[in-house]
């Protein structure tokens, strides 16, 4: 009887052993779809992501230049009154940008200007045409 308890223990070894195996085999059957159903996604999602990014050019008709001007100061100018006059915020970050853009164009050392003086100050507009 022993003989025969002993087999039969084996026997229930030998299942729950081939049990296990097979329980092991699909969580990680499981596993690995869960990995490629999340790099799936992961590369469905950047593909969509960069689709809504566009690398177009406005639009050639408006495509701005930049121009120069000759101005004369008046009394009341400043380098921030002309600043807020002809800067085109879709090409500067700031008025002090632009500020030290006509400083820099005119050897300006500091931000005195005076009554009558001439100053070159960069405005940009969309592409002359001539007829």
């Amino acid at each position: 009887m022993t003989q025969k308890n002993k087999s039969l223990q084996d026997i229930r070894s030998e299942r729950r052993i081939r049990n296990n195996r097979i329980r092991r085999r699909r969580e990680m059957r499981k596993n690995f779809l869960l990995f490629v159903m999340t790099l799936c996604l992961i590369v469905t999602t950047s593909v969509a992501v960069g689709s809504f990014r566009s690398n177009a050019k406005n639009d050639p008709a408006k495509e701005t230049y930049r121009y120069y001007k000759s101005i004369t100061v008046s009394d009341r100018d400043t380098l921030w009154s002309i600043a807020q006059t002809y800067m085109d915020e879709m090409h500067y970050d700031s008025i002090q940008d632009y500020i030290s853009d006509v400083k820099h164009i005119n050897n300006l050392k500091n931000d005195a200007i005076y009554a009558d003086a001439h100053l070159i100050v960069p405005y940009y507009a969309e592409a002359v045409t001539t007829p």
